[in-house]
């Protein structure tokens, strides 16, 4: 089994043969089915699949959270060097009403 508790497999034996069901963790309360394979012939061979897609599908989000990442700390850079500019302008244009305010007196 897997040492996430985010991701999981079910196995449940149906008229057509066994079912294995990689599940992922909702909420606490809720699970939903993120892959599902039917018509295995024996418990064994269901578990086999669902514990080999399991190891792919979880390196596979690992891949997919770190390519999120970057591009979420790409954004937050350009956000704020565009804060910073605009800060600076800011200041600019305040250093510049109070030389104009100092001139009119």
């Amino acid at each position: 089994m897997s040492k996430s508790k985010k991701f999981d497999i079910r196995l449940s034996e149906k008229r057509t043969g066994w079912t294995a069901e990689i599940t992922r963790q909702v909420t606490s309360r809720s699970t939903t089915v993120s892959k599902r394979e039917n018509g295995f012939e024996t418990e064994e061979l269901a578990k086999e699949w669902a514990e080999k897609e399991l190891a792919g599908f979880i390196k596979n989000q690992a891949e997919r959270n770190e390519r999120k990442s970057e591009q979420r700390k790409e954004r937050d850079e350009i956000r704020h060097t565009k804060e910073l500019k605009a800060e600076q302008a800011r200041e600019a244009r305040a250093k510049a009403r109070e030389a104009d305010d100092f001139d009119a007196e």
